[in-house]
């Protein structure tokens, strides 16, 4: 067997799996918050920046937009956000969060922070490792994105 084919030896794997942990881990308070973990990121992208095109919501989440028109349109129908066309642009849908949607982030600041910092207080990484980490992972992305 090559070597470079072995699983212990891959770096996609180790991603691969912690990415799938930590979503699993977020499950069980988006799950009591009534969201998805998608939908979280959509949440986060427009509790930063509200009223965005889909275009830059998709870009901001290095995801196709054929991929987050399904997920809009379902957080449509719960409430969560509306979606209206751009003034300039007809063509263009700007997404916005309801009043529900804005409520939301109270709720996901008052649980979600503190269930991860407990899930991983094991972990013996601090902070500053979490923060070189994501550093390291952008570096990743940014090269891989096209």
């Amino acid at each position: 067997m090559h070597a470079e084919l072995q699983l212990k030896n891959q770096i996609c794997f180790r991603l691969y799996t912690a990415a799938r942990l930590i979503t699993q881990a977020y499950t069980p308070v988006l799950t009591a918050l009534g969201i998805t973990y998608p939908q979280y990121l959509v949440l986060m992208v427009l509790w930063e920046d509200d009223n965005l095109p889909v275009n830059d919501i998709a870009r901001r989440l290095v995801l196709e937009t054929n991929t987050v028109t399904p997920l809009l349109q379902r957080m449509e129908k719960q409430g969560i956000v509306v979606r209206k066309k751009g003034e300039q642009d007809k063509r263009q849908q700007i997404v916005s969060l309801t009043d529900k949607g804005k409520q939301l982030e109270e709720e996901a600041y008052a649980h979600i922070p503190e269930s991860m910092r407990n899930q991983l207080s094991a972990c013996p990484l601090n902070l500053d490792d979490y923060m070189n980490l994501a550093n390291e992972l952008d570096s990743i992305i940014n090269t891989l994105k096209k």
